[in-house]
């Protein structure tokens, strides 16, 4: 009996320190999982249950961090390829390095139409029948031509309300002028109302679809007619204007639609004119101006003389040309005759004899020979030019010059 008990003692004995080995072993990972959970080894922080929790930054420079989408930098504007150089002429001149090429920058271009006493153009003009005066002093014609060359030139319609019952037959008369584009011709539209709302419906283009789109997006907008910030605009822009061949040659005009009363413009009548001085393009105004108020006080002019002052103005001084309309049924005969002044002019350069470049304003007249038996002959140009290295822009005389006659409405 004594012997089972020693045996029962024993086994107890055996069993303890098999439980604080369990004991320890079962600690022992409950560390290390501790530990796996804060490889930095900082001691577990402790406090009380209300406690505000402080916020852990978030990594990111590991794999799966977030970033905010970006837009990207738009790709680069495609590039026109230049035409390619010609290779020189092996029989042509060749300039050594110590030569030297001048260039004469100081012609002077003139465009200019010939009519009849009912507006008619003439044609078959010979060199010898031209006549340059600057300063009342006979210049040397230095090339003459007759032939088209290509136009570039702005239209610009004004699209407040008072164009409104006049509208449609508007836009009809700016089709049939752009239809009539050719080869090597661009154009662009400007639309304008107020001083803030002047838009370029399209820029310079040959394609006709992209201007007859362009035409069919305008519509009426109320405003305060801004008549001269229009053509301001516009006449800038189409001076400043070059295409990619670069090429001098091509006349310049700028068409404007309105009724010519100027309501609040930015600019002033001086500075539009002090502009047009020093660009070389022709102005053709039609103006719708039977609509406005006609009467006058004993010092105050009237709305349609203020106005029909102001597009002759443009006109005569550009060397353009103005119109005013009666009945809307002038307009398809109105942009015909456009038409025809923009193809049948002459293109004469001369040499001034006067280098002097002062910046002075020099008058330009031409005359032509009158024939034995015909109608009378009258040349139609820009009356002058200012004296400044490489510029042969038109400044505008005291008066009115005798060969550039404002028609009244």
């Amino acid at each position: 009996m004594r012997f089972k008990q020693y045996l029962s003692l024993s086994s107890r004995r055996a069993t303890v320190p098999a439980f604080v080995l369990a004991f320890a072993a079962i600690s022992l990972l409950i560390v290390g999982a501790s530990s796996a959970q804060q490889p930095d080894g900082r001691a577990r922080q402790t406090g009380a249950a209300n406690a505000t929790p402080t916020a852990t930054p978030v990594d990111q420079t590991g794999p799966g961090r977030k970033i905010a989408p970006q837009l990207g930098a738009p790709p680069p504007a495609p590039l026109l390829k230049p035409k390619p150089t010609p290779p020189p002429d092996p029989n042509g001149a060749e300039i050594t390095e110590n030569e030297r090429l001048t260039i004469n920058t100081d012609l002077v271009t003139l465009h200019v139409r010939v009519i009849d006493r009912n507006n008619r153009p003439i044609n078959n003009i010979s060199k010898a029948d031209f006549h340059v005066l600057e300063d009342g002093v006979p210049q040397t014609v230095f090339s003459f031509t007759e032939e088209e060359v290509p136009v570039i030139y702005g239209l610009a319609v004004d699209t407040s309300g008072s164009l409104r019952p006049q509208f449609e037959q508007v836009i009809n008369a700016a089709k049939t002028i752009i239809n009539s584009n050719k080869k090597g011709d661009e154009t662009f539209l400007e639309r304008f109302i107020s001083s803030d709302k002047i838009e370029t419906i399209q820029d310079f283009t040959d394609k006709k679809d992209f201007l007859m789109d362009g035409l069919d997006q305008l519509y009426i907008e109320g405003g305060q007619t801004a008549v001269i910030d229009g053509v301001y605009l516009a006449a800038g822009h189409v001076a400043d204007y070059k295409n990619t061949t670069n090429d001098d040659r091509r006349r310049r005009a700028l068409i404007v639609v309105t009724d010519g009363e100027d309501r609040q413009s930015y600019y002033t009548e001086q500075q539009l004119f002090a502009q047009l001085r020093e660009e070389d393009v022709q102005i053709y105004v039609i103006g719708f101006v039977s609509e406005l108020d006609s009467d006058r006080g004993l010092i105050r002019k009237s709305s349609k003389d203020k106005a029909v002052g102001l597009l002759n103005r443009m006109a005569t001084e550009t060397g353009g040309r103005a119109f005013f309309p009666q009945s809307i049924s002038e307009l398809p005969q109105i942009a015909n005759e456009i038409v025809r002044d923009l193809r049948t002019q002459y293109v004469i350069s001369y040499d001034p004899t006067n280098k002097v470049h002062d910046g002075s304003y020099r008058a330009i007249k031409v005359t032509v020979n009158q024939p034995t038996n015909g109608d009378r002959r009258i040349a139609l140009t820009r009356p002058g030019r200012l004296a400044t290295t490489g510029s042969t822009a038109a400044k505008p005389p005291a008066k009115t010059p005798a060969n550039n006659s404002p028609r009244r409405p």
